[in-house]
């Protein structure tokens, strides 16, 4: 009975290789998506307010703390002032970007070489974000009174951004699968 259920686990690599790839799409293609609402624009305003390799996408990025909103909040003057700081215009750009990943990494068996170079923009994609560890300050939870504040306590921000390790590793895996059917459909990789 032992051996049956571990040759079951054994055999569950194909299984677990679509499940995946079918993860980057998914989530490439909702999270790509809901880029284009107002609280998922405001959401990610920190990371690239703080980030030295972003924050030239913003007019106003230093002053991105005043205006501010929670998730399901609607204060038309902070509306107003993200309209004026590119920040829906900018979430805009990468939602298509992630859409767009997230269509070629799912169209691998027609077009394996841009899927492999989709994977690989995931895997530079991620770095950035992981970098957001440490360029934004909401990545960890602030001295509010409790004990445990700081680096190692992440925020609920900075297990989001931690989680890019795993979509990393998947990414790679899904250009490295990509790559292979390539160099198949060229005739020159068994």
């Amino acid at each position: 009975m032992k051996s049956t259920i571990i040759f079951f686990i054994a055999n569950l690599e194909q299984v677990g290789k679509q499940l995946t790839r079918a993860a980057i799409v998914i989530v490439f293609l909702w999270i790509g998506g809901l880029k284009f609402f107002n609280y998922e624009a405001d959401g990610i305003v920190p990371f690239v307010a703080n980030s030295p390799i972003m924050s030239f996408m913003y007019h106003d990025p230093a002053h991105y703390k005043k205006y501010q909103n929670k998730e399901g909040e609607s204060i038309p003057q902070n509306h107003s002032w993200h309209a004026e700081n590119g920040t829906y215009v900018f979430s805009n750009y990468l939602g298509l970007f992630l859409i767009a990943m997230g269509v070629l990494v799912a169209f691998y068996r027609l077009v394996p070489f841009a899927s492999m170079i989709a994977s690989l923009l995931i895997v530079l994609m991620t770095a950035v974000t992981l970098s957001f560890l440490i360029t934004t300050p909401e990545a960890w939870v602030p001295k509010l009174g409790d004990k445990d504040f700081g680096f190692p306590f992440l925020s609920g921000r900075g297990r989001l951004v931690l989680k890019d390790l795993v979509i990393m590793g998947a990414a790679l895996f899904t250009a490295s699968d990509s790559a292979a059917l390539y160099l198949r459909k060229e005739h020159t990789y068994k």
